[in-house]
């Protein structure tokens, strides 16, 4: 079950807004809504899900309409029409009430600008949601000093706001947002005011992060670079409507348009394109019970310099190089493997071919790719890699 469904959303600015949704002239474009009614359609039929554990990157060029939808989720501005499903609620029926609860427990924002309050320390900044909620001081301490630890700001908790760079005063943005343990976390543009370096690093610890505590995050962002770093699904914003929503893979892979083609111009496929899209099967194999002259004969036969070892039910044994077996320490491939240390680690179908490239760069053998129950599915050469690589130049 989605913990977001958008259905049918608009956000119109003008007199009577509600004029651009009428049946002649809601299939029409912004421009002509506004040079023909006077109004400005911000969103224009937007719909979509996040689901729990998910990253939802919502991305655009400015003006795309990505903001305001930020601000419709959290009721910040009003709809013109649609629904904003939360846990199975209705978000733009709350009353003022509802809409405060919504916003002290099930949501939490991080800005672009951080909103830290100098006159508090870090640990105070930290721990304001929860001051709020009425927690007390000893229980919020110890939770806030937790959430710091995990954004890497332990032995910054008595500063003030003042004394630390931007990078971790967003920190400290961020931790306040986890303290409150929310099950929603909403990003606007939280990185944009940064320098690359810092942005880079922020980027990249979000993405750590995230694995490990698993919120429903929303994150608006105009950079491709950022949202492929970060996000499972990507929906780019043009003119107030969302014209592709798909994974990164599929969004480089498969852009939609020339709008969307252009805008992942200068991404590397190898970020994105996983080793399931260059597996290729093993020329020779061996089991447990094989002598090294069996597993040599297989290898001349294939005219192969390796040889994969499979399991009764197709796991993952190991790799054994062709100069392995001229060692003279054993006649069981299997010990010769754990003997010589060349035992490579097999990686997931969904690792990718930057991730596989650092890999293979250490060995002369290919790289075997297994599923999750271990069984063996394929592996990556160092000729397929760089083949496939020297095409996205």
């Amino acid at each position: 079950m989605p913990r977001i469904s958008v259905r049918a959303l608009w956000k119109v600015f003008g007199k009577n807004p509600r004029r651009a949704l009428a049946q002649q002239n809601s299939f029409k474009s912004r421009d002509q809504i506004q040079q023909e009614l006077g109004l400005v359609a911000a969103l224009r039929d937007v719909s979509f899900d996040v689901f729990p554990g998910e990253t939802f990157v919502v991305m655009g060029l400015s003006g795309s309409g990505k903001s305001t939808l930020a601000r419709c989720l959290i009721h910040l501005i009003e709809a013109t029409s649609g629904e904003i499903i939360v846990d199975g609620a209705d978000v733009t029926k709350f009353n003022a009430t509802e809409l405060l609860q919504f916003r002290r427990s099930n949501i939490a924002m991080v800005f672009q600008n951080f909103g830290l309050l100098p006159h508090k320390n870090v640990l105070d900044n930290a721990s304001y949601g929860l001051e709020v909620k009425g927690v007390s001081k000893q229980e919020r301490y110890s939770i806030a000093m937790e959430i710091l630890e995990k954004v890497g700001l332990v032995g910054w908790e008595h500063a003030s706001p003042s004394e630390l760079s931007g990078g971790m005063q967003q920190r400290v943005g961020l931790a306040r947002a986890l303290a409150v343990d929310p099950s929603i976390m909403l990003m606007d543009e939280p990185f944009s005011g940064l320098d690359p370096l810092i942005r880079r690093q922020m980027r990249d610890e979000l993405a750590v992060l995230q694995a490990e505590i698993k919120k429903t995050l929303v994150f608006i962002t105009h950079d491709l670079d950022e949202a492929i770093t970060v996000g499972d699904r990507i929906a780019i914003m043009r003119d107030g409507e969302i014209i592709q929503l798909g994974t990164p893979k599929e969004i480089i892979t498969n852009p939609i348009d020339d709008f969307v083609r252009e805008f992942t111009q200068g991404i590397p496929k190898a970020k994105v394109v996983d080793v399931a899209h260059i597996l290729s099967g093993p020329k020779a194999v061996y089991s447990k019970s094989d002598s090294v002259d069996v597993v040599r004969r297989r290898m001349d036969h294939a005219q192969s310099d390796y040889a994969i070892g499979l399991g009764d039910e197709g796991q993952y044994l190991g790799i054994i190089g062709r100069a392995q077996l001229d060692i003279p320490s054993s006649n069981n491939p299997a010990e010769l493997l754990d003997n010589t240390g060349r035992a490579i680690i097999p990686v997931g179908s969904s690792t990718t071919l930057q991730e596989a490239l650092q890999l293979l760069s250490d060995n002369d053998l290919p790289l075997p790719v297994v599923d999750e129950s271990n069984a063996f599915i394929g592996v990556v050469t160092q000729r397929d890699l760089l083949k496939t690589l020297a095409s996205d130049i």
